[in-house]
Formats: structure tokens, C-alpha cells, sequence
């Protein structure tokens, strides 16, 4: 039986990860993260399709191709997490289990981040724990994708 495939999808700056505000978002890297990603995976049984962008439609066109050839989705839509109905509507329409991360504690930053359109279509929302949550998220999304088989 193959692995379940679970997209690890990172919306916009993520790809600044080291770089960009390191008091916020820490001093390790994307490629850090794949590999925390994909040891996680390894552990819980699943195998990983981890990518990243800066656009809003090709962030939407990866969620819908996950219909139908993944069995889960972990999403960091970042700055899009605010502001992209289409992004929430695409995750409605691909019928799959979503769980959402944000390495930061939106809540404890700008009003305006506190309101996710994104959290509309997730089973379950992890922030504030940087790496740590999408290694939590991947482990909630194993047990949801087990359950559901």
C-alpha cells in the first residue's frame, strides 16, 4: 500500500525564511524546513510533496491539483492566510482534510492578521510554535487521513 501524500504547500516570503525578520520567523531556512518536513514524514508513515510560492494563482492551482492525488493538505498561506477568498474557496472545492500553520503567533501581531479566511476550511489551525507546528500539523493530518481510510 503507498504512503498517504500529504502537500506541504508555503504561500508568499516564505522562501526568506533566515533572512527575513529572524526575531519573528527565526534564523533557519525553506530548505530547513523541507527537511523537518520530510524526516516528519518519514516517521508518520507519509510521503511528502513539500513547495513554496510567492503567487497567489499558483498557490491555488497546487491546491487544486491535490484533488484526487493527495490525501491531505498542511498549508502556511502566510500574507494570504488575510486577504484570499480564492485561496479558501480552493481548499473547499478539494474535498481534503487541511490543516493550517503559521510559524508566528498571528494573534499576538497586527490586528489584521488575527482573521484568517484560510481557517474557514481547515479541520484545525496550529501558530506561535515556528517549525515545531508543521511537524504537529503532519502528525494530526496522519491521524485524520488513518481514520478516514
Amino acid at each position: 500500500m503507498a504512503e498517504p501524500l500529504i502537500a506541504v504547500l508555503n504561500g508568499p516570503n516564505l522562501n526568506l525564511l533566515g533572512l527575513r525578520e529572524p526575531e519573528i520567523y527565526g534564523i533557519q531556512t525553506l530548505d530547513d524546513l523541507e527537511a523537518v518536513c520530510a524526516e516528519a514524514g518519514e516517521q508518520l508513515g507519509l510521503a511528502i510533496d513539500f513547495r513554496q510560492t510567492n503567487g497567489e494563482g499558483e498557490l491555488i492551482t497546487w491546491v487544486q491539483e491535490c484533488r484526487g492525488r493527495a490525501d491531505g493538505i498542511v498549508i502556511n498561506p502566510a500574507g494570504y492566510s488575510h486577504t484570499s477568498v480564492a485561496l479558501m474557496d480552493a481548499l473547499h472545492a478539494v474535498d481534503l482534510p487541511v490543516i493550517e500553520v503559521h510559524l508566528s503567533n498571528i494573534f499576538t501581531r497586527e490586528a489584521f492578521r488575527h482573521h484568517s479566511y484560510i481557517s474557514m476550511a481547515a479541520r484545525g489551525v496550529i501558530c506561535g510554535l515556528g517549525f515545531t507546528g508543521y511537524r504537529l500539523a503532519l502528525q494530526a493530518i496522519a491521524e485524520i487521513v488513518e481514520q478516514e481510510a
